[in-house]
């Protein structure tokens, strides 16, 4: 297995520190606001990502922290007159529901900053007492002039780094691109008692905190979108790689490309973000996997619901075959095990190769159309491996739709009638349940054993 590493610009063997256990830290939201579809492709991502590792047989711990304090938090609170931490403890509970609906279910812990204060404080004091930091009037800073390795990982010389490019202008600072390890109390915000008065962290220090209490000072992969390469992936090398001594922090340094909107850059200021919850409004969250997971996730995405309506017809081809072929009971012996298992090794030599779910995609469409095309003539054995495959697809990938036991019960219910309609030529009977249950996109299909359905 391969995986590429931003820092080094290349793809590496993947080699855990600990045999087949994987620590993975992915960077969780800032709670101000509703997940959006910049979310959802990173979340989507590593979630895929990280069942398909456990599919592998390694030990996955996945730990991705939640920014419950941060400036936009406080902005919010002081705009609509209520406390931010009420707003990140609501927008924390909206998160977990968006990630429920798009069946994101492979993080182990998440981590909200706000639990882990003395692990940050302490880790601050331990950068001041090294010499890495300095108070000032305002705060705590890491002096980058300090760590000669930053901005290895943006691939930039500290030289490049100028005041007001994504930093902070502040003349307390030695260096324009020294960042916040601690910002000191302003009147109206959430406060800590710490060394250096009442105040809150700064926003990298959160993340080096919570893993270096979960993993220590080096852990395997390091995952988040390509916007947090700078400055924030940056500073937590800075952070963690001074206070410990060791290096490298992080293994393998993975980030999700750039997600526009009908080709524009998606923001606030543009008018144009879409919210996780409104897409599932209007498709399954399946659909919006089976989306997001047909670009690499290296690759830029240009979403618009056009395209989702684009792609619907594949990904319904997909559950409509796992769908007719779950239906179908045969006993005869297979013939054609070893043809299903060869689009299995195909899946898997895609996702070896730095996850390419695209290229996984399309071996899993081989096989439906395999399937299709033979489907009729398959025997018992064959049926059980497809089934097997199938379910080891929506294991990892999430695009196959789960059915309703009472709904199923109920769709049994009428095709027993409709058998029974047709059994005593009752055809007008056996044509208006088929129709019926074809507007509700439930398509039966009378086969030779008797009659299979499925949903489109």
């Amino acid at each position: 297995m391969k995986i590429y590493d931003t820092l080094s610009r290349e793809k590496k063997e993947f080699i855990p520190l600990e045999g087949r256990r994987v620590k993975l830290f992915v960077c969780g939201p800032t709670v101000y606001d509703y997940s959006h579809i910049g979310h959802a492709r990173t979340y989507v991502f590593f979630d895929t990502m990280a069942s398909y590792l456990r599919y592998r047989g390694y030990h996955v711990f996945y730990l991705q922290n939640i920014t419950d304090i941060d400036d936009k938090i406080i902005n919010r609170g002081r705009n609509e007159g209520r406390d931010p931490l009420d707003i990140s403890m609501e927008y924390t509970i909206r998160y977990f529901e968006d990630m429920a609906s798009l069946r994101i279910d492979s993080v182990n812990i998440y981590a909200p900053a706000t639990y882990y204060m003395d692990r940050i404080i302490d880790q601050i004091l331990r950068l001041e007492k090294m010499g890495f930091a300095y108070e000032t009037e305002d705060g705590v800073y890491f002096n980058v002039l300090m760590f000669k390795d930053y901005g290895k990982l943006s691939h930039q010389s500290l030289d490049t780094i100028r005041a007001g490019a994504r930093v902070e202008v502040n003349e307390n600072k030695r260096h324009p691109a020294d960042f916040a390890l601690w910002k000191k109390r302003k009147e109206g915000e959430p406060y800590w008692e710490s060394p250096w008065g009442d105040g809150r962290p700064g926003w990298h220090i959160e993340d080096t905190a919570i893993t270096e209490y979960y993993f220590g000072p080096q852990y395997d992969i390091h995952g988040g979108g390509s916007d947090l390469i700078f400055p924030h992936h940056e500073c937590e090398i800075a952070q963690m790689e001074s206070v410990s001594g060791k290096k490298p922090m992080v293994n393998y340094w993975m980030h999700t490309g750039l997600l526009t909107i009908k080709q524009e850059r998606m923001g606030k200021s543009m008018g144009n973000v879409i919210n996780i919850r409104d897409i599932l409004e209007k498709f399954e969250p399946e659909l919006l996997r089976f989306f997001l997971l047909s670009s690499h996730y290296r690759s830029p995405v240009d979403f618009s619901y056009e395209k989702m309506e684009e792609i619907r017809q594949s990904w319904e081809k997909i559950v409509i075959a796992f769908r007719k072929i779950s239906k179908m009971e045969k006993e005869s012996n297979g013939r054609f095990i070893n043809e299903i298992r060869r689009f299995k090794g195909m899946l898997i030599d895609s996702m070896d190769d730095d996850f390419n779910t695209p290229e996984a995609i399309s071996s899993i469409q081989a096989f439906v159309n395999f399937v299709n095309k033979n489907m009729e003539e398959m025997g018992g054995e064959d049926i059980i491996e497809s089934i097997k495959f199938f379910n080891e697809i929506d294991s990892i990938f999430k695009i196959i739709p789960p059915e309703r036991v009472a709904e199923e019960k109920i769709i049994d219910i009428l095709l027993k009638v409709r058998q029974m309609a047709r059994e005593k030529k009752m055809y007008d009977i056996s044509d208006y349940i088929r129709e019926k249950l074809r507007e509700n996109n439930i398509n039966i299909e009378d086969i030779q054993e008797g009659q299979i359905w499925y949903k489109k």
